[in-house]
């Protein structure tokens, strides 16, 4: 709900959570009135009707092809995307290259690329065309101008010669008199005779906007609710350049007028716009969109989030390996919840359960460790054929298989995903469990009691397993064979549980912890007979895990030694 009070010539009211129709391009121009005509004009109404029925929103994210899409902006865009959805809707995307000197072709095509790997699909706009465009402002400049001179003619506007140097000594004399730094409006009232005559000798000019100097506007935003300036504080605006381009402002206003955009959903950087876009809506004869901004996305010291706080754009988190699904789903819920303590949606869940209304107003916290949370919560509800596929071309990619296919990578896959959370983790899990660190692990502390329940005598017995066929002939049984052994194993020693476990996994993964010992020790054994690791990977096969061991000094492990010290006097 939008009103301009204080200044009844001048009112705008909307009713609350209603969309405006759909403009047709015949009803689009508004007729032209000279200024005597528009000043003594009381009040002006305009209503929105039949808000919230399924097929009248559009909503649009516009983003600015300078840089990257910052996780701020993908946040927008899903927000206007899930509106849309959920309201049976159309969401248009609109790409906003009015600045010519920053605006780069590689960005558009990198953003476009970011929200189609987010799943964002747009119904109108680049490379999907609709009846609303050309969808790039910078093909649109006919149609700012075409407004802008009708604004001229209306009398809204008015043709303004003053230089950089007249302009910039008004700032300075506001700003001594403390007052805002608006335009004096010199040549608000200018003649027809003194317009011409700096035309004629071919002075550059903008075009300002008239504003009252009385009154205030006052708008009901969906997320913040009653938010009004004075109009005292914005004095005669710009709305063309002198070298012919449009303003921000003004270009935004006739797109989303002319593009029939009925909810404007966008950063709260962007309420301060709010009041120059009211001005040139009712001048224009439009009918208003309702407005909800957005807050920011903060940083965890509650600074905006910015390059120096890490990865903040889409692409670097993409390279990094998360899923879009994750991304999609942490931000959804900075500054959104369904009411319940679920946190866990796909981006159909959140299309069915999305309310503008449950969209927070204060800053919302960009927490990296909860991504990467989420990010795993989603890559563990992945189809396990379609996670061994992408794990599988991973690991040949970066160079640790020298195959992406094949029974061992579908058994580590199945061992190893649990402990993923990134794609790229997988990397250091693989690593994992083909190292052997047994000298590091027998110096921690953490070793030491299972050093002292006769680790060197279980040892021994290991070693003769290995020698004479036991162990091999079990593992080529696969884990129910190897299960078999253990528990023979352990019968023979009159070991069980934590006391047989506990040192079965430090001598043959050279570890304390891990995923299941007998499925990762059928794996080394896997990877050795296949030969599937890549040379280059410090994988240490069973057959050099039990050299090593035959090479330890028990006693001088056991005396406290430096280990590598004993070790070496062993090898000699």
């Amino acid at each position: 709900m939008a009103t301009l009070v204080g200044a009844p010539w001048m009112r705008i009211r909307f009713c609350p959570e209603v969309a405006p129709p759909f403009l047709r391009r015949s009803c689009l121009y508004c007729r032209s009135k000279g200024i005597q005509d528009f000043r003594r004009i009381r009040t002006f109404s305009v209503s929105a009707k039949n808000g919230g029925e399924e097929g009248n929103v559009r909503v649009r994210f516009a983003p600015s092809p300078t840089g990257n899409l910052h996780v701020g902006g993908a946040r927008t865009a899903l927000f206007n995307y899930l509106f849309a959805r959920s309201k049976g809707g159309k969401f248009v995307l609109r790409i906003e290259d009015t600045d010519l000197e920053r605006s780069t072709k590689e960005s558009e095509e990198t953003m476009l690329q970011d929200l189609s790997w987010l799943g964002l699909d747009w119904d109108e706009g680049p490379g999907v065309g609709g009846d609303y465009g050309p969808y790039r402002q910078s093909e649109r400049n006919s149609m700012y101008k075409e407004y802008a001179e009708k604004l001229l003619e209306s009398g809204h506007v008015y043709r303004c010669f003053c230089s950089n140097e007249e302009l910039e000594k008004m700032k300075e004399i506001a700003k001594l008199k403390q007052l805002p730094p608006v335009y004096t409006g010199k040549w608000a009232n200018a003649t027809d005779d003194e317009v011409q005559e700096e035309l004629e000798k071919g002075t550059p000019h903008t075009y300002r906007f008239r504003v009252r100097k009385e009154g205030s506007l006052k708008i009901n935003d969906l997320i913040r609710g009653e938010v009004s300036w004075n109009l005292d504080t914005l004095g005669d605006f710009v709305i063309m350049r002198s070298n012919g381009q449009p303003v921000y402002n003004f270009c935004v206003t006739v797109d989303d007028a002319t593009m029939a955009i009925s909810h404007v959903i966008r950063a709260e950087e962007h309420l301060p716009n709010t009041l120059r876009q009211a001005l040139i809506y009712k001048a224009l004869g439009f009918p208003m969109p309702y407005f909800a901004h957005v807050s920011l996305i903060l940083a965890p010291d509650r600074s905006k989030l910015s390059k120096r706080h890490g990865a903040t754009s889409v692409g670097q988190f993409r390279e990094m390996g998360y899923l879009p699904q994750g991304m999609v789903n942490y931000l959804a819920l900075l500054g959104w919840g369904d009411g319940t303590e679920n946190e866990f949606f796909t981006l159909e869940q959140l299309v069915e359960k999305f309310s503008i209304d449950r969209v927070n107003k204060s800053g919302a916290i960009f927490d990296s460790t909860k991504l990467r949370w989420m990010n795993g919560e989603h890559l563990r509800v992945i189809p396990l054929e379609e996670l061994t596929k992408l794990i599988g071309e991973r690991w040949k990619s970066t160079g640790l298989l020298t195959q992406s296919e094949g029974p061992f990578i579908d058994e580590a896959v199945q061992l190893l995903k649990d402990g993923i959370d990134l794609i790229p983790d997988s990397d250091k899990a693989l690593s994992n469990m083909l190292s052997y660190p047994l000298h590091d692990t027998l110096k921690s502390p953490e070793a030491k009691p299972i050093l002292d329940d006769k680790l060197a005598e279980f040892s021994a017995s290991l070693i003769a397993a290995y020698d004479n066929g036991e162990i091999l002939s079990a593992l080529e049984e696969g884990s129910a064979g190897w299960q078999k052994w253990v528990k023979s194993f352990g019968k023979s020693l009159k070991r069980k549980g934590k006391s047989l476990f506990m040192p079965l996994r430090v001598l043959l993964t050279g570890k304390l912890h891990g995923p299941d010992m007998a499925s990762s020790v059928v794996l080394i054994h896997k990877a050795e007979i296949c030969g599937i690791v890549a040379p280059q990977v410090r994988f240490v096969p069973l057959n050099e895990r039990f050299k090593m061991l035959r090479q330890l000094d028990w006693e001088a492990l056991t005396k406290d030694k430096p280990l590598v010290e004993a070790t070496t006097a062993a090898s000699n």
